[in-house]
């Protein structure tokens, strides 16, 4: 039963994850929270829905298109909602993202109806799998897999590349890495497009596990994924996928205990009490800010 759990939250919690790295990211390299990174995931999920039902490609094809598509998604967001208000107050650019994310719903809303949309059958034929009392199904062992692939993808791009160099210089000092000539619009904007590509693929991967796609599915689990990052500690990496994970295992624990009507509190209830604790997250640290 203790293990069926474990899995079961590890699967959920790996989606909270992808989505939580979008958001730390950003936070760490300019100090924004994009609150409309829960449409995006939503987004990457219908454009994964309709890859398999009317491209009729495959689901990991149908990931990859996806994910492209966010790409392109969130940079565009952010040069057109977030970089002209970058020397504004905080207030501006919050007041941007939260507009953001009220339009890409609603217009997809609009476009594909408020009724949940399900994913063709076949797409990923799912078997259970028996360990000892625990059943684990292909689909829960896929998506920690795809999961945990792209978050070692992520890891080697942000400190074993030059433009994961430059992630990290802009986000020591925005100013002084212009200085030393890093572009550092171009840094920002592969920023929201490897962040967006992640939320993308948390959004086919959740669809697909409760074959259910609708344009307000970004709301709650942006959220979630917000609360994830900043359980962790906003602005670190690792931070958001053991937040994200965290997280996920606590959800489905409190749901397997009885506490099903209150399984969208359990993630904000367990924020709170480890913010009182440790203000600046599990792995965060405390910024210095010179005068």
């Amino acid at each position: 039963m203790f293990f069926q759990q474990l899995i079961n939250g590890i699967a959920l919690g790996s989606t909270y994850a992808l989505i939580a790295l979008g958001y730390t990211m950003v936070y760490g390299i300019i100090t924004l929270i994009n609150f409309a990174h829960g449409e995006i995931y939503m987004v990457g999920a219908f454009v994964g829905l309709f890859a398999t039902a009317i491209l009729k490609v495959n689901f990991f094809i149908a990931m990859l298109i996806a994910m492209a598509v966010c790409v392109l998604l969130g940079v565009l967001v952010e040069r057109i909602a977030y970089r002209p208000l970058r020397k504004s107050s905080r207030l501006s650019a919050l007041i941007s993202a939260i507009g953001v994310s009220i339009f890409l719903s609603t217009l997809a809303q609009m476009l594909f109806g408020a009724n949940a949309k399900g994913y063709p059958e076949g797409v990923f034929p799912v078997k259970q799998i028996t360990i000892g009392s625990a059943e684990i199904s292909t689909l829960q062992l896929l998506i920690i897999a795809v999961s945990a692939t792209l978050m070692i993808a992520l890891e080697f791009i942000v400190h074993k590349t030059k433009i994961g160099k430059a992630m990290r210089a802009t986000s020591e000092d925005y100013n002084t890495a212009a200085l030393m000539g890093i572009n550092v619009n171009m840094v920002i904007s592969f920023t929201f497009a490897l962040g967006s590509a992640l939320a993308a693929a948390g959004g086919v991967l959740v669809g697909l596990l409760f074959n259910a796609v609708s344009f307000n599915m970004g709301l709650m689990a942006g959220l979630k994924a917000f609360a994830a990052a900043v359980l962790g500690g906003i602005g670190s990496i690792p931070g958001a996928m053991l937040g994200g994970l965290l997280l996920g295992v606590t959800e489905v624990g409190g749901v397997a205990l009885g506490f099903s009507s209150y399984r969208d509190a359990i993630a904000f209830a367990i924020l709170v009490l480890v913010l009182l604790v440790k203000p600046t997250g599990l792995l965060g640290r405390k910024i210095q800010k010179k005068v």
